[in-house]
């Protein structure tokens, strides 16, 4: 599914509302995968919130900026960019014991529904596959800015995104609770739609 970053729907969702075409139609933006980041916190033995990444790919988000119901996004994160700051660690969670890299290559994301809570605030809804398994997923959503790129003069907005996931339900569940089930998860992203010609 051209795994649209993760997320990175959530700047489908800022993007309502803010400095976009008058009329109602879906815009298409693109991630800035250089300033966007798939940031997670995991308890460690009760000491320390270890902390991990995952870089985005090329990523396409559609948003309606007058209603957000009519955005959407599609994402991949290649498993393979984990990033821990230790490789021995790094390796052993990209091992059969929990992600299984080599057999699932991907997470995915699709989205389902975005809705407006307002005060650049929102809800994205949506399906997210880790480890082979699906599993509904609801992000929380805050509009950091919108408005002209200053170096690409297109439209563009970012946005924060967080949300809760528990490792077991997706079969990742090696080491609970020594290495917490939960993990935090933030998503920061930048968007901008493409300049034309």
């Amino acid at each position: 599914m051209s795994f649209r970053h993760g997320l990175a729907v959530a700047s489908l969702l800022v993007g309502a509302g803010l400095s976009q075409p008058s009329r109602a139609e879906t815009v298409a933006y693109t991630v800035d995968t250089v300033h966007s980041r798939v940031t997670f916190y995991v308890n460690h033995l009760g000491f320390s919130n270890s902390v991990g990444e995952f870089h985005l790919a090329d990523a396409t988000l559609n948003v309606d900026v007058n209603d957000w119901s009519r955005s959407s996004i599609e994402a991949r994160l290649p498993v393979e960019s984990l990033n821990l700051g230790d490789l021995k660690w790094q390796t052993h969670i990209l091992s059969a014991d929990f992600l299984e890299a080599a057999k699932y290559p991907e997470i995915r994301f699709a989205s389902t529904r975005v809705e407006s809570t307002g005060s650049g605030r929102g809800k994205l809804y949506g399906n997210l596959t880790i480890h082979g398994v699906t599993k509904p997923v609801v992000l929380d959503l805050r509009l950091n800015k919108a408005g002209e790129h200053p170096m690409r003069k297109t439209p563009a907005v970012g946005f924060t995104a967080t949300t809760v996931v528990k490792r077991s339900e997706f079969g990742v569940a090696a080491y609970v609770p020594a290495v917490a089930d939960e993990l935090d998860v933030r998503i920061e992203i930048e968007a901008y739609v493409p300049p034309k010609g």
